[in-house]
């Protein structure tokens, strides 16, 4: 990568480089202060959002001109932190459960996730603990134990935990390794005859005037994620007019409060793919995008694998988000954006070995989400020019290792064109808003993707969790 992310981003995505000089972006110091330039990820991330949104906005209401794309410090350090300033009805959610935290080990540091209550228990098996230990119960059983055997034994359990490591630890890693010869954005097409008219007719219907500029109306966006990489791509596309419906199985709990947060603009139903295939086959038979955010493999039963779906309809543009790649010895784990700061060595650079620490954001979550819509809206671009979809795939642990490696915190030779301080990020409130909802009146972060003649909030509250029908509006 070269000091430029946003022109390096765009460049992954295929984009056109002489677009770059149309972004400006607001400097405010103070924003996502970090080690490592977290600022600068975020900036890069948010800015090719902004500017494929832009570029297909453009295409579809035939303007002369890609609107400019304004990235506000501010702006995206807020929204990199949308659950933290999330409010039902006055009330701060909780993000993190008790047993979701670093621990000492014998020998080190490590951290565990169990938010869900699944995996709560998967982690108190795997240590021969009660359903009702405390975290002092945690602690004493941990001190014993080795970070490496600890993080073996609660992953063969279906637990969530990982042993601090070095970033020269992680390079050497088996998974680290095969993360290296990636790229960040991986994008391949579908080319195909079948569904080629189809996806044409989809993606060129033309933008009518008056209102915003929605690159992504009418746009079908079938959601199969959950937590926050994945709900942040398609809550962005839902921002920019995309029919966003989200699907979740009916006995995997979600946490209410994490769907307020990233349910904006989208509906949200109940399906047992299984049970109900019929009900998918029909979503999935006018979608223009699937999206996934589970481990690699736990859909494909469904048919709901990358290259099934793409055998399926050669029209579709299929997104992929993990933790740790769809590929070497963790590519079947599951993780969690703070599981994956440990793992890859930016706990020991944001602390040390002695005490580890962390980004002022989950960064890797948010990031890769605007990186994933991102793709997902060049690809509709591209699919328009040559009449097929495409595949894209992202792994939080591959943006860490662009965090790690890859930014500078200069701006080099095409970067953006327009840099222009401002007054320091000290308060968020101009990035906030508050609105009625069916869960209540929320407090919530605004969308940080900006530009001229776009939307500036969702059309849409998020309405309460699995109460839409399974059909597209």
């Amino acid at each position: 990568m070269t000091h430029a992310p946003m022109a390096a981003v765009w460049e992954e995505l295929g984009g056109d480089p002489a677009l770059l000089p149309g972004v400006s972006t607001v400097v405010r110091a103070g924003a996502l202060e970090a080690a490592l330039p977290v600022r600068e990820l975020a900036r890069a991330c948010v800015g090719a959002c902004a500017l494929a949104a832009a570029e297909l906005g453009a295409r579809r209401a035939g303007l002369a001109r890609v609107p400019r794309v304004s990235v506000d410090d501010g702006a995206v350090a807020t929204a990199f932190v949308s659950e933290r300033h999330l409010r039902i009805d006055g009330r701060a959610p909780v993000n993190f459960a008790p047993l979701s935290r670093f621990w000492r080990t014998a020998d080190g540091w490590v951290r565990t996730h169990a938010n869900y209550p699944h995996h709560r228990a998967r982690l108190l098996d795997a240590l021969g603990a009660p359903d009702d230990a405390s975290a002092e119960d945690v602690a004493a059983l941990l001190a014993e134990r080795s970070a490496r055997e600890t993080e073996e034994s609660v992953y063969d359990a279906g637990g969530l935990a990982v042993a601090l490591r070095t970033p020269q630890e992680w390079a050497a890693h088996d998974q680290g390794l095969a993360l290296a010869r990636r790229p960040l954005i991986e994008r391949g097409g579908t080319a195909g005859r079948d569904g080629t008219a189809a996806a044409r007719q989809r993606v060129l219907a033309p933008l009518s005037g008056g209102g915003p500029l929605l690159p992504a109306a009418g746009v079908r966006v079938l959601d199969l994620t959950r937590v926050i990489a994945g709900p942040v791509a398609t809550r962005t596309l839902a921002l920019l007019g995309a029919d966003v419906l989200r699907v979740d199985a009916p006995g995997l709990p979600e946490d209410p409060d994490a769907h307020a947060d990233t349910g904006f603009g989208k509906r949200s139903t109940l399906l047992d793919l299984a049970a109900d295939s019929r009900a998918l086959d029909e979503l999935l038979a006018s979608a223009d995008v699937v999206v996934t955010g589970y481990r690699p493999g736990a859909l494909d039963r469904f048919g709901l694998s990358p290259e099934a779906l793409a055998e399926r309809d050669p029209g579709l543009v299929v997104a992929q988000v993990s933790a740790w790649g769809a590929y070497g010895p963790w590519g079947g784990r599951r993780g969690f954006d703070s599981l994956v700061q440990v793992a890859t060595g930016i706990a020991v650079t944001e602390g040390s070995p002695e005490r580890p620490g962390a980004l002022p954001a989950q960064a890797l979550d948010h990031g890769t989400g605007y990186l994933l819509a991102a793709a997902v809206l060049r690809a509709l671009t591209e699919r328009a020019e040559r009449g097929h979809g495409c595949v894209v795939r992202l792994a939080l642990a591959r943006t860490a290792m662009w965090l790690t490696d890859g930014i500078g915190r200069e701006e080099g030779p095409g970067a953006p064109a327009d840099l222009s301080l401002a007054e320091p990020y000290d308060r968020p409130d101009a990035w906030l808003s508050e609105r009625a909802a069916p869960v209540g009146l929320l407090g919530h972060a605004l969308p940080p993707v900006s530009f001229a003649g776009g939307p500036t909030d969702w059309s849409r509250p998020p309405g309460r969790w699995g109460t839409d029908t399974a059909r597209w509006s």
